[in-house]
């Protein structure tokens, strides 16, 4: 099998790093032909803070799906989170010289390269810079401004910020395990991908992404994202919680959570009790599953909130922004008893839980559909769409130079024009900012 065809996802979260390799099939969905994960330990919050012990994970992650595959790893597309990254609304225009041209690709790169010239905090720098809608000499909600004609393009941005040396950590501890860094992605959008409808981003969603360390949103509305943020909490301050609270060690806290835990205290009977085996020679500890769930309870409320609080910033009050499809929970988090009935009762949006099987071969395996996965497939499938867009631009070259052999003048221009569409997919923000942390890293060497 031609190793061009298969990408690798590489999602470096705070409690698991997880490598997954895959393929399109013949009917255009993910084939997962391995999976390897590793406990991540060098990573707080969505924020690498301990090189080595990062890499060691990751070279752990990647040999366990290397030897599921069959195959060996060289290039990943990897996901970035954690507390330092915001997002901003930016307007911005450009004046045509000539208004009797139609607009084309160059205009919007011009006006998408002007958003990038916004002054950041110091050690930011922009990530993504998203279009939402353009407007052409004041005409309003144009979804898309090429071929038409007009003398000042203006576009309301989505800017997606983060800090410029996190980044760069996490190129390098790629680069350190023997990979190529092939792309980079903002987590809630990869999330988003392989658990999201194309309806229910139309409609109106919110993706909620429970990790361990960070919980990431992304809204979509029109089927275009309006919003992200991350919030630098997730299931591993529940467990700090039940381990503070319980005055037990966190692997029984973990366990707890996952096999009794409930977001929501009405469920438990007074009466529940469980025994935990103390340390060394003490008592074991009974603790009664009330108390539990409102330990998990009181935390989960309070990360839920703040989620809340952002999906409201993006204005899901008013009418025009209503989201109509309400909300999706995914990541391992979202794997607590009775949290969809939490969420919808703070929110009194309709919630589901995100499986990542929207994009997935029918005969996948159901541990990888797990919302554990989101994050992981999402980068697959990004690296895939990744890999088309060179393949389709390469092609277009090799059309050019043969068009150029055999065309006259006249069918050229028409030819080219054919080709332009495809070939001038323009480099999203990102493969920008990709090249810029591997050449960073090439020099840095």
């Amino acid at each position: 099998m031609e190793n061009n065809k298969i990408s690798v996802g590489l999602d470096i979260g705070t409690t698991k790093i997880v490598a997954m390799i895959g393929r399109k099939n013949e009917y255009g969905k993910a084939e997962i032909l391995g999976i390897g994960k590793s406990k991540s330990l060098g990573v707080h919050r969505g924020v690498v803070n301990n090189i080595t012990q990062t890499i060691q994970s990751i070279q752990q992650a990647v040999q366990e799906a290397e030897a599921e595959a069959g195959l060996k790893i060289e290039d990943v597309t990897v996901g970035i989170a954690g507390q330092h990254i915001r997002s901003l609304q930016h307007s911005d225009y450009i004046t045509r010289a000539n208004s009797e041209v139609v607009i084309d690709e160059d205009d919007i790169d011009r006006l998408i390269n002007q958003v990038h010239k916004l002054v950041m905090l110091p050690g930011e720098e922009i990530i993504h810079v998203l279009p939402q809608e353009y407007k052409i000499d004041g005409q309003a909600e144009i979804k898309e401004p090429i071929g038409m004609y007009g003398g000042r393009l203006e576009a309301n941005f989505h800017v997606v910020v983060g800090q410029v040396s996190s980044i760069r950590n996490i190129g390098r501890c790629v680069k350190s395990s023997g990979l190529e860094l092939e792309g980079i992605t903002l987590e809630p959008l990869a999330s988003a991908n392989a658990v999201l409808s194309q309806e229910e981003k139309e409609a109106g969603v919110a993706l909620i992404d429970i990790g361990g360390g960070t919980t990431d949103l992304a809204v979509f509305k029109d089927g275009i994202i309006r919003h992200t943020a991350v919030i630098p909490f997730g299931g591993n301050v529940v467990t700090e919680d039940i381990k503070e609270g319980c005055s037990i060690i966190e692997k029984q806290a973990e366990l707890l959570k996952i096999k009794f835990g409930s977001a929501w205290p009405g469920e438990n009977k007074d009466n529940e009790i469980v025994s935990i085996p103390g340390l060394r020679g003490r008592e074991p500890k009974e603790i009664t599953l009330k108390n539990l769930s409102k330990i998990i309870h009181a935390r989960v409320v309070e990360i839920i909130e703040q989620v809340y609080v952002e999906i409201k910033n993006y204005g899901h009050e008013e009418q025009k922004k209503k989201l109509i499809a309400g909300i999706v929970l995914t990541g391992g988090g979202s794997q607590l008893k009775h949290l969809k009935q939490l969420v919808e009762y703070i929110t009194g949006m309709d919630t589901r839980i995100g499986y990542p099987n929207e994009h997935l071969a029918g005969d996948s395996d159901n541990e990888i559909a797990s919302p554990l996965f989101a994050t992981a497939v999402g980068l697959v499938m990004d690296g895939l769409k990744r890999q088309e867009r060179k393949r389709v631009e390469k092609e277009a070259e090799e059309l050019e130079q043969v068009g150029e052999q055999q065309y006259s003048d006249e069918s050229l221009s028409h030819q080219e024009k054919m080709i332009e569409q495809p070939k001038k997919e323009h480099k999203s923000f990102l493969d920008k900012l990709t090249e810029r942390v591997k050449d960073f890293l090439d020099n840095a060497e």
